[in-house]
C-alpha cells in the first residue's frame, strides 16, 4: 500500500506540491495570519487542486469531508515542538501525537511527516527526534504508509526564536541521517545558493526532495526560488506562508503548480496570481 499511497501523493509527472496550513499546531499567534478561519482555507487551497494538503489531526477531517474524488491527498503532521517562540521557553521539547500511523490510517492520509531538528545547543530536542522518526519507521512499514522526514538545521537569530541556516554543510549531513534513518521522502530547506542544491538531492540517496518554503517572501523571489530548485533536481515543494498569507492563495497554488508539473516559465506560472 505504500506505492499505492506514493501514487496519489505524486502527480503524474512525478513531482509533488503540499501546501503545509499546519502551523496552528506550534502554538505561535504569527503562526496564524492567513488560516484564522481553517474551514475557509482548506476549502479555498483544496480548489486549486495541489496535490497534497499538510495538515494535524485536528483539523484534517475538514479536507477529508470535501466531498469528492479529486480532492488533494493529506500529509499528516505528527509531531509538535515549541522552538518558534520569540522569547524562547525555558525547556524545549519534540513531541509525537499518540499512535501517529494508526491516525494516519484512519484519517486516509497518504503520508505522515515528522521534524529532525538540529538547534544550536539543544542537544535534548535532536535526540527527541530521532526517537520520534525511529518509532514511526517500524509502525509506517507494517501499515505501508509513507514517511516524510523533515531535517531542518535551525540558527539562533539572537532575539529568542530560531531561523533557518542555510549552510550546505549542515544541511547535507542531516539530510543525509534523514535517508538513513528510513525516510521515503525528504523535505528540507533550501541552501543559501540555491544553484547547490543538487547536492541536497544527491546525498538524498534518490529519494524524493521536497523544499521548504520557509517565511514570507515577494511573489517574484518565491516563483524563481522555486524554478531554480526544480532546475536542481527537486521532486517538489511544500510551501505555507508564501500561499496561505498570500492576497490570492488560490492563484498561488496555481502559479506554483505549473512550475512544479509543468516546468512553466516564472512569467507564465505569474499569469495565474493576476
Amino acid at each position: 500500500m505504500k506505492s499505492a499511497r506514493l501514487n496519489r501523493l505524486f502527480g503524474v509527472s512525478g513531482n509533488c506540491f503540499d501546501v503545509a496550513i499546519d502551523h496552528g499546531m506550534f502554538n505561535e499567534r504569527t503562526f496564524l495570519a492567513g488560516i484564522e478561519n481553517m474551514k475557509t482555507a482548506i476549502e479555498v487551497i483544496a480548489q486549486a487542486a495541489p496535490d497534497a494538503i499538510q495538515l494535524p489531526p485536528g483539523t484534517a477531517p475538514m479536507l477529508q469531508a470535501i466531498p469528492g474524488k479529486h480532492r488533494p491527498a493529506l500529509v499528516l503532521r505528527t509531531d509538535i515542538a515549541n522552538i518558534y517562540g520569540n522569547p524562547l521557553p525555558s525547556q524545549l521539547f519534540s513531541e509525537m501525537i499518540d499512535r501517529a500511523v494508526e491516525q494516519g490510517v484512519a484519517l486516509d492520509a497518504a503520508c505522515v511527516v515528522v521534524n529532525l531538528l538540529m538547534l544550536p545547543d539543544q542537544p535534548e530536542v535532536y535526540r527527541a527526534c530521532v526517537r520520534n522518526v525511529n518509532s514511526l519507521k517500524r509502525e509506517c512499514e507494517i501499515y505501508g504508509m509513507p514517511l516524510m522526514v523533515e531535517p531542518l538545521v535551525m540558527q539562533d537569530n539572537s532575539k529568542g526564536a530560531y531561523m533557518v541556516d542555510g549552510a550546505i554543510d549542515k544541511i547535507l549531513p542531516l539530510v543525509r541521517q534523514a535517508a538513513e534513518l528510513g525516510a521515503d521522502i525528504i523535505k528540507a530547506d533550501p541552501c543559501d545558493n540555491v544553484e547547490e542544491y543538487h547536492r541536497v538531492v544527491e546525498i538524498a540517496q534518490g529519494l524524493p526532495v521536497l523544499v521548504r518554503g520557509g517565511g514570507r517572501v515577494s511573489d517574484q523571489e518565491i516563483l524563481i526560488r522555486t524554478k531554480q530548485l526544480m532546475e536542481q533536481g527537486a521532486r517538489g515543494i511544500v510551501y505555507g506562508r508564501n500561499v496561505i498569507q498570500h492576497h490570492n492563495p488560490g492563484g498561488m497554488t496555481r502559479a506554483l503548480m505549473a512550475i512544479v508539473h509543468d516546468k512553466a516559465s516564472v512569467e507564465q506560472a505569474s499569469l495565474h496570481i493576476g
